[in-house]
């Protein structure tokens, strides 16, 4: 039997997105059998969301082959930015679901108050939806899981798409418990709780989108992290003054520029071997992937008074 633990990074990776997108594929098919038997055009919309999940698991295992390539001529610095772009898009397909659930939960709304009645879903819909709940949320831990254990950011994001067609399937149940359990006159809940539920889903798309978008932008490390590298230059005897740091992140990897100070009369074996040293530290920090670009300057001689 394969056990998982002797499974690499990129094959536990295919593993959780392979389980995910089975288990959204099933949950799409008995979603919309769901909705229309019950008719509930909740359930129909939460299976919208579910092959959202599916199409999104079909771009994890595309952009993630790309992403775990070596680098070459072509990509120095490797292929991790397929991952965050990956990431990116995730998180705009996330947007586009919560707001279609916004205007469909709206446009019910409105046809509530302009005809006066709503279609009573029946009770094989608020079944589907508590099992999507728990089905859905076992997929978020698992994926979350092994995207925190691999440091993989579009595996996390696929996690968090989960999550979010957890939380539209809460906003379903309800709706629909409430329209079954509290009879004629309550069909309106279904709607109102998806609008809720669809402004946590975008919630969650716009930190998906944000970050993604800061990284392709070439933005920096936070400071904490700008800093975490400065300690670990300081912390070798002989070095100082780290300074014009710039710091990316690519993928789930990070590229660091620097320039030091070191006595200018050491020998150039022994400056050699102290930037070696410092490598190896940030990169036992930061990971063994970590791009390290470090530029040695002499120290500054003070002027005579």
């Amino acid at each position: 039997m394969l056990r998982i633990s002797h499974l690499s990074g990129r094959q536990r990776i295919y593993l959780a997105t392979i389980v995910g997108s089975i288990a959204n594929f099933v949950l799409v098919l008995l979603k919309f059998i769901a909705g229309f038997l019950g008719n509930s055009a909740a359930m129909i919309a939460d299976a919208v969301h579910s092959l959202s999940d599916f199409v999104t698991d079909v771009i994890v295992i595309v952009f993630v082959r790309f992403s775990h390539k070596p680098k070459d001529e072509l990509y120095a610095y490797g292929y991790g930015k397929y991952e965050t772009l990956a990431t990116a898009i995730i998180g705009v397909l996330l947007f586009i679901v919560g707001s279609g659930i916004l205007w469909d939960g709206g446009q019910k709304i409105y046809d509530y108050f302009t005809c006066g009645s709503l279609p009573e879903p029946q009770m094989i819909a608020f079944v589907m939806a508590v099992v999507s709940i728990v089905i859905k949320e076992l997929l978020y831990r698992y994926t979350a899981a092994v995207g925190r254990s691999v440091r993989s950011q579009v595996v996390i994001a696929n996690a968090w798409h989960h999550r979010s067609d957890a939380l539209s399937s809460i906003g379903t149940a309800v709706g629909i418990g409430g329209a079954i359990f509290l009879g004629r006159g309550f069909e309106i809940l279904d709607p109102i709780a998806a609008i809720i539920v669809s402004f946590f889903i975008m919630k969650v798309a716009i930190q998906l989108i944000i970050p993604s978008l800061g990284e392709l932008l070439e933005k920096s490390l936070p400071e904490d992290m700008q800093q975490q590298i400065r300690d670990i230059i300081l912390s070798f005897p002989g070095v100082s003054e780290p300074h014009h740091l710039r710091t990316r992140r690519i993928g789930n990897t990070v590229a660091i520029d620097v320039h030091l100070r070191m006595d200018g009369d050491m020998p150039l074996r022994e400056a050699h071997e102290r930037a070696s040293e410092i490598e190896r530290k940030i990169r036992s920090t930061f990971g063994p992937q970590t791009h390290i670009s470090l530029h040695l300057e002499p120290v500054k001689s003070k002027p005579n008074v």
